[in-house]
């Protein structure tokens, strides 16, 4: 069973301000309020993993599992046979800023029926990821 959302905004800011976000897991709960904590092992790269404390609170494993430095990075969610992948690109605007795209993919035994909660709060965060790379 596979669940799929894609959700995409548009901001002033340029890629780099995204990206400072993105890349900075600390400012994470900032800007998405599904999340409490971020928890690293590692630099922000390809294949490091870490803990993600979700609302609940819920720590989940979490893993790196696509870095591209300034424009992509996508990561991976474990909750047993489930498995959530969550890719965040970010892409120059003609005539500046930058286009959002998010797109949450998930995979394994209730994927339909979880896939809409995990996926309620996207437009919040993106909202509020927006405002805060185009803060001074």
């Amino acid at each position: 069973m596979t669940f799929e959302h894609t959700a995409t905004a548009t901001t002033d800011a340029d890629p780099p301000a995204v990206w400072t976000l993105w890349s900075d897991p600390s400012s994470w709960p900032g800007w998405d309020p599904s999340v409490v904590a971020v928890a690293l092992d590692g630099p922000f790269a390809a294949g490091t993993t870490g803990t993600m404390t979700l609302a609940g609170p819920v720590d989940v494993p979490l893993e790196l599992a696509v870095v591209e430095t300034g424009r992509r990075y996508l990561d991976e969610l474990r909750l047993g046979d489930l498995v959530i992948r969550i890719d965040h690109v970010v892409e120059p605007r003609a005539g500046g800023g930058s286009t959002i795209t998010v797109t949450t993919t998930i995979t394994g035994p209730g994927a339909a029926d979880v896939g809409p909660m995990v996926t309620a709060e996207a437009p919040l965060a993106l909202a509020a990821l927006t405002a805060a790379a185009e803060a001074p």
